[in-house]
């Protein structure tokens, strides 16, 4: 990597090392609009102090990946782990304003995520430029930030995008930092330190079992605790509404190219929400943190197929609601149900696995064999699979009728797991 341009102090991280051209493109405006999108919309409506941006995250995750490239015992070029230190820093570079909420309007009005516009971000603005002047292709930097490139080793691509992977290690720590909560405090460290690569393939080794069981427990327990909060998913969802309103009175998913989508922030859209007529007050009642009440909340197993049914099938939800609705005696548009899921063990590799496990390296006699991690660890094997949740949302005054409603519906839960009011 070339000779440093100078520090950033980043809370998390401490002196964070910044090459010349990292200065340059951090300096882009595709960099710095970043600064604009929150990392957790609405976690500040639970959590005062999670008001950081996806811009200290990809700072967080170029960090990382740099210190993960330097430490794997295999050869790694100086111009390789710039390329990986970029893709870390670009991985986020997709996220329209209020990051993951605002994903729900793309998937649904254009088919997209995220992943899909930061390949068209990179090959279609100034940081093509910019890239094309240092000598790398921007074409294969774009597929390596989204951990997809056919072009690179196997095991750079799950450097990014992985179970165990550097965008995870940033923010599980960066968002128990910020919120206050303690589930993130891992020690990411130990894991970067002693993972390896095998068979083109990034490993964790055994030796660091417990600390990828921490890992693994503290994502699980984050996701609930903060990025799944009741209170949090209450305002977000009254934001899609707002966002689906707003796109059919002005479209905001009518955007051609990538300059026009970044003009699209945080602020920029806020401002653009309180001026449409269909989410002035949906806006006005989330500047007041009005809203909606969560009347029914259950954890599901991937085995459950009942329930399971739910997630990622908009018109059965719809269905769902009006049943409950109907059975409240509430109008159908005042039921909503929030099926988010999360995989707790996703992994790309190219070995023989099944894709929820992860390889673990294991040293015996001088031997190096290669296991899986559900076979080392009951705990590991516990968190395999999916963490599942469904909760109905519903205005305050009709949150008894409608919990009852749903307890019909979906099931009756006992007393002790019911929603804490």
């Amino acid at each position: 990597m070339e000779r440093s341009w100078g520090m950033i102090k980043d809370p998390i991280h401490g002196y964070v090392h910044i090459s010349n051209v990292e200065k340059e493109i951090i300096d882009t405006l595709p960099l710095q609009r970043l600064r604009r999108i929150k990392q957790l919309v609405f976690a500040d409506f639970v959590y005062p102090g999670a008001n950081h941006t996806r811009f200290e995250h990809s700072i967080g995750v170029m960090h990382l990946a740099g210190i993960l490239g330097r430490s794997l015992p295999v050869e790694i070029s100086k111009d390789d782990l710039q390329r990986v230190r970029l893709a870390g820093l670009f991985h986020d570079l997709g996220h329209g304003p209020f990051s993951h909420t605002f994903e729900q309007i793309l998937l649904k009005k254009l088919n997209k995520t995220h992943e899909d516009l930061t390949p068209w971000i990179i090959n279609g603005t100034e940081l093509k430029d910019v890239l094309t002047d240092h000598g790398f292709k921007a074409a294969d930097l774009a597929e390596l930030a989204i951990g997809r490139s056919k072009r690179e080793r196997a095991f750079m691509n799950q450097m990014i995008t992985s179970a165990v992977d550097v965008d995870k290690m940033d923010f599980l720590v960066r968002d128990t930092h910020h919120t206050g909560a303690e589930y993130g405090k891992v020690d990411i460290y130990r894991l970067i330190y002693t993972m390896d690569v095998v068979d083109d393939t990034l490993v964790v080794d055994s030796s660091a079992l417990p600390t990828l069981e921490a890992f693994l427990i503290a994502r699980v327990e984050s996701f609930k605790a903060i990025y799944y909060h009741k209170t949090a998913r209450a305002a977000q969802i009254l934001l899609v509404k707002a966002l689906e309103a707003a796109d059919e009175e002005i479209g905001i998913c009518g955007f051609k190219t990538p300059e026009e989508y970044m003009e699209m922030d945080d602020y920029s859209l806020w401002s653009e929400l309180k001026r449409c007529k269909g989410s002035r007050q949906i806006i006005k009642d989330l500047e007041r943190r009005r809203l909606l009440k969560c009347a029914y909340e259950r954890e599901v197993q991937a085995e459950d197929k009942a329930v399971s049914s739910l997630f990622g099938l908009e018109g059965i939800r719809k269905q769902v609601e009006d049943e409950i609705a109907a059975l409240a005696g509430v109008p159908s548009g005042d039921v909503f149900i929030d099926t988010p899921s999360l995989p707790s063990i996703p992994y790309r590799h190219a070995l023989d696995f099944d894709p929820m496990e992860i390889p673990v390296v294991d040293v015996e006699r001088n031997v190096r064999k290669l296991l899986k991690a559900t076979k080392l660890s009951r705990t590991i094997e516990v968190l395999r699979g999916f963490v599942n949740m469904v909760r109905v949302y519903t205005d305050e005054k009709n949150r008894d009728r409608v919990r009852e409603a749903a307890e019909k519906v979906l099931g009756n839960l006992p007393e002790s797991a019911r929603v804490s009011y």
